[in-house]
């Protein structure tokens, strides 16, 4: 049997407000935007200030390449707010399951999502092609 190590989320101060507020309003207004993953996500989560956010971890308008485990198709991916997504175009909405999946991990991190037919997927955080924190934006 495969020892599963369970990696720890971390999240930046910045993003863990924004994401607070977005699951208030969305709650508040009953909306369908409101998706329960995101209280585990806010709760479990380390947070850090933007500054002292190691570049290898997923934030809000990373950019990511994941390596899919059904057939090991690269995705490329960016995390965004639900109305930036575009996920046709690669920009995935953080409320998404696959979102909630990604925020947060580390490279090298296994993420897991039900896609929209219930089927369990998985893929691993191959690399973070961009991060704002890392190229020295502490404010998207």
């Amino acid at each position: 049997m495969k020892n599963i190590q369970r990696r720890e989320r971390i999240l930046t101060e910045l993003d863990h407000v924004r994401l607070a507020a977005l699951r208030g309003r969305a709650a508040r207004d009953r909306s369908p935007a409101h998706e329960p993953g995101i209280d585990a996500v806010l709760d479990d989560a380390r947070v850090v200030p933007s500054r002292d956010v190691d570049p290898d971890v997923v934030t809000m308008y990373s950019q990511v390449l994941l390596r899919v485990a059904d057939d090991g198709t690269p995705r490329k991916l960016t995390l965004c707010y639900p109305e930036h997504a575009e996920p046709q175009d690669g920009f995935v909405s953080v409320l998404s399951p696959i979102g909630l999946g990604l925020l947060g991990q580390q490279v090298g991190a296994t993420v897991y999502w039900a896609s929209p037919d219930g089927t369990r997927r998985m893929a691993e955080v191959d690399a973070i092609l961009f991060q704002p924190e890392a190229s020295g934006d502490y404010t998207t």
